[in-house]
């Protein structure tokens, strides 16, 4: 049986995880761009194209490796395994990028790392709802954010003015801190014994061959199900989702082409949504415990749509008003709108997954955390191609993304509005999914 106890220490341990995921993207979605941009002299098109590349193979790797997982058995778990395979690859491809100097080779590298993400995200986002009791999930899930947000700083803060000494330098330092991330979750997290055996194998024989179409099948339930709250919540997952990867994917070019900062100084603010996210990571779980997860999402909304809206009305001169200087960058009125982004995205964020697991079994986490994964990924993969085009046809207006995010934001808004499950304490789960 599962604590009724949050226990704090052994969750932020586990947050290690999620850290060394959010450092890995952090640093690709700040410096990639600018590579493709600087290095190859790609529009915003094309660099939309190659930056959803790799979101096209985790949408298509990440849904079943969620049923996989939930089948593994082995002496470390069922969800440990991936880390030890993928961790090391994706961080050994990572230092590799900043290297590929011809076209092909780079793009060739940066689907190599996403194939080697994709092989271990899931699973160990699946670790919290595994080790977390139902009631006690979304301050789980607030730790474990902020222990990505404190990725995204680190990565954002001290990988902008490692960039203006070498542009290597970002990726090095992500890659070592992914390495040691993995080690901690590893040494200090132990899966529920019921999923440990001593030998490695899946729980039921011949998934191999039928995993993609129990990944389907299961997508289909959850449209044709009569409680439609898993579609709408997965939807809104969707909606939200488009805007905000669109944004953090041409945000350091928005900063350098439209408000003309140095593309240092562009990432750097970046930091502030994701100090702030860190900040208010726990604060979200803790009041969506006290005032329902849909409320405090549906609140999250609006202040990304206010803050998207602000960075689209003020002027330049307003947006980079400087009030002060850190590590070589400024701090503007653009800094300020992104620390309440990062307020209005933790409560969106902390709150949703949890959220989606609660709307299943134990044994299905891993299934509806790639669903989850499914929808946030195919989000990856539309968001900047929609927005990328956009502003390539706006002849490189990085403006319009401010007016397209919060249309997204809204549709998202509306999604939830429907939604009727996913609180904590449920006293029933849905129908079992296929498996």
């Amino acid at each position: 049986m599962q604590s009724r106890k949050l226990n704090y220490s052994k969750t932020f341990l586990l947050g290690f995880g999620f850290f060394g995921v959010s450092v890995i993207w952090s640093v690709y979605n700040a410096f990639v761009p600018l590579l493709l941009d600087n290095r190859f002299g790609l529009q915003a098109g094309w660099i939309s194209f190659i930056m959803v590349l790799d979101n096209i193979a985790a949408l298509i790797i990440q849904p079943p490796l969620g049923v996989f997982s939930d089948r593994m058995r082995s002496p470390i778990g069922r969800r440990l395994p991936f880390i030890v395979v993928g961790a090391p690859v994706a961080a050994g491809m990572f230092g590799f990028i900043p290297y590929a100097q011809v076209l092909p080779l780079f793009i060739l590298s940066c689907i190599t790392l996403l194939l080697a993400m994709a092989f271990w995200r899931t699973p160990v986002v699946a670790l919290m709802p595994d080790i977390t009791p139902s009631s006690k999930r979304s301050q789980a899930n607030g730790v474990i954010n902020m222990m990505g947000g404190l990725g995204t700083v680190l990565a954002t803060l001290i990988g902008g003015p490692l960039y203006r000494i070498n542009p290597s330098y970002p990726f090095f330092f992500a890659a070592i801190l992914v390495v040691l991330a993995a080690i901690l979750v590893l040494i200090f997290i132990r899966e529920p014994k019921q999923y440990i055996s001593s030998k490695l194998h899946l729980a039921d024989k011949g998934e191999g061959t039928q995993m993609e179409n129990k990944v389907l099948k299961n997508l289909g339930n959850v449209f044709t199900q009569k409680d439609k709250s898993p579609m709408y919540i997965l939807l809104a997952i969707l909606f939200w989702f488009i805007a905000y990867n669109a944004l953090d994917t041409f945000f350091t070019l928005y900063g350098v082409n439209h408000l003309g900062l140095e593309g240092g100084d562009s990432a750097f603010q970046i930091s502030y949504i994701g100090l702030i996210f860190m900040l208010m990571a726990v604060p979200a779980g803790v009041l969506a415990s006290k005032f329902k997860r849909k409320t405090i999402i549906m609140i999250g909304i609006w202040v990304m749509i206010a803050c998207v809206i602000l960075m689209f009305v003020l002027p330049v001169s307003a947006l980079t008003t400087q009030f002060a200087s850190f590590m070589g960058s400024g701090f503007y009125t653009l800094s300020i709108i992104l620390m309440f982004a990062g307020i209005g995205w933790a409560m969106i964020n902390v709150n949703s997954l949890p959220m989606v697991v609660d709307m299943t079994d134990d044994e299905h986490i891993g299934t509806f955390t790639g669903l989850y994964y499914f929808f946030s990924q195919l989000a990856a993969t539309f968001g900047p191609i929609l927005f990328g085009w956009t502003i390539q046809f706006a002849q490189n207006d990085y403006r319009l993304m401010m007016v397209i995010a919060p249309f997204f934001f809204l549709i998202a808004f509306m999604m939830m509005i429907r939604v009727r499950s996913g609180e904590a304490k449920m006293e029933a789960v849905l129908p079992e999914i296929d498996g």
